[in-house]
């Protein structure tokens, strides 16, 4: 076990993964089940189509979910994996949200919305916590 207490931002933020990763695995279940269904109750080629897309979300989803539930179980139990995943999900965002804004179509628009700068400010904000040192002493990293 770590020597170095759990820092309480690392508490908060395995705390909010662990709800994101239940609330997850509850969405992508319920992707591939409703689209499975509703897909069957369209029919035909439409809902074939519906049905195939709905499960690909789905699986997405049961990925991302399963990424915040291993973030939120190495965060608890500071594991340095748990860093490693914190820091590529903070990328990960920040990377989507770049290429949201490149294929927008209004580029000055997107930066300048409120929506942009906190969906900027999320990850880049964890980003800079997950390096400071104390943070990176309770992984190990330091």
């Amino acid at each position: 076990m770590n020597s170095v207490a759990r820092p309480t931002g690392i508490t908060i933020l395995a705390i909010l993964a662990l709800i994101g990763g239940v609330f997850g695995l509850l969405a992508g279940l319920a992707l591939i089940a409703g689209g499975a269904l509703i897909g069957g109750a369209v029919g035909g080629a439409e809902g074939v189509a519906f049905g195939g897309f709905a499960f690909v979300l789905g699986v997405i989803t049961l990925g991302s979910a399963a990424l915040y539930l291993a973030f939120a179980y190495g965060s608890w139990t500071a594991k340095g994996y748990g860093w490693a995943i914190g820091i590529i999900g903070a990328l990960w965002g920040l990377g989507t949200l770049a290429l949201g804004i490149l294929l927008s179509g209004d580029i000055v628009a997107n930066l300048i919305s409120i929506n942009t700068v906190i969906s900027a400010v999320i990850p880049a904000a964890i980003l800079y916590y997950l390096n400071t040192p104390g943070v990176k002493a309770f992984f190990g990293r330091a």
